[in-house]
């Protein structure tokens, strides 16, 4: 019998093995879940909440967890920050967050025959109300003995409420840093006896004005985009005693 070299019968081999190998589990991809944010919104700007919905297809089963994350810029990682169950292929998460811009994503755990997933993330802009003097004042002038005197923190914990005083014929005026604000709100208690005008500055420049009688209340509100060093004063007009008004003044921010 003829003896077959000892190189061809080792290719033989092989060939005879690899035609038996049959493609294991592992070697087959699971099929894929889309997972998206359809719509993330502030929804109460008082409280801060934020309302998150999301798509998940295939759906998964009714009651699935899922999470919705936050990137931490200075510890560089994602954070789950709440979650929602889902409703057939939809999803709806609220969470109370202060005002930021970050980061966001929501994911899905595998789920027979479908492998984790995680949907593209999606920067926003939320803006929350918060006390004028939150961050402090950055700086307080006028003339006549002006005073600019911001609540304590224990008697106005929202850090919003501010009294305003000069002498006759003078003014005082207070003011903060109101990077990645836009909005201003404020409500006006004149206790002067006699007219008094409140204005906004962006920095010195005067951007809106009020004239208050004697004894009167009203509300002072304006578009602050892109003012950074926010001015508020008070001037008096004609008076027995010198301007005298009450503030309490919010800021609608991403901080």
């Amino acid at each position: 019998m003829r003896r077959l070299p000892a190189g061809l019968l080792a290719g033989l081999l092989m060939v005879l093995l690899l035609g038996c190998v049959v493609p294991g589990a592992s070697a087959v991809p699971s099929p894929v879940r889309a997972v998206k944010i359809t719509s993330i919104r502030t929804t109460d700007a008082t409280k801060g909440v934020i309302t998150v919905v999301g798509t998940l297809t295939p759906a998964p089963a009714n009651g699935t967890r899922i999470p919705l994350h936050q990137w931490i810029p200075s510890q560089k990682r994602w954070q789950e920050i709440a979650h929602g169950y889902s409703t057939g292929s939809s999803v709806t998460i609220t969470t109370v967050q202060p005002g930021s811009i970050r980061t966001y994503r929501i994911a899905v755990g595998a789920q027979a025959p479908y492998a984790a997933a995680l949907s593209p993330m999606i920067s926003f802009k939320h803006y929350v109300w918060r006390g004028l003097f939150k961050k402090g004042v950055v700086a307080v002038g006028g003339a006549g003995q002006p005073q600019f005197n911001v609540v304590p923190p224990k008697e106005g914990p929202r850090r919003s409420e501010a009294d305003l005083l000069a002498d006759q014929g003078g003014y005082v005026w207070g003011e903060v840093d109101s990077t990645g604000c836009r909005y201003s709100r404020t409500w006006l208690g004149n206790l002067t006896d006699g007219l008094v005008r409140v204005s906004l500055h962006n920095g010195t420049t005067a951007v809106t004005s009020v004239r208050m009688q004697q004894e009167t209340e009203r509300w002072l509100n304006y578009d602050i985009a892109g003012i950074t060093r926010l001015r508020l004063q008070v001037a008096d007009i004609r008076s027995g005693y010198g301007p005298y008004v009450s503030i309490d003044s919010s800021l609608l921010c991403t901080n």
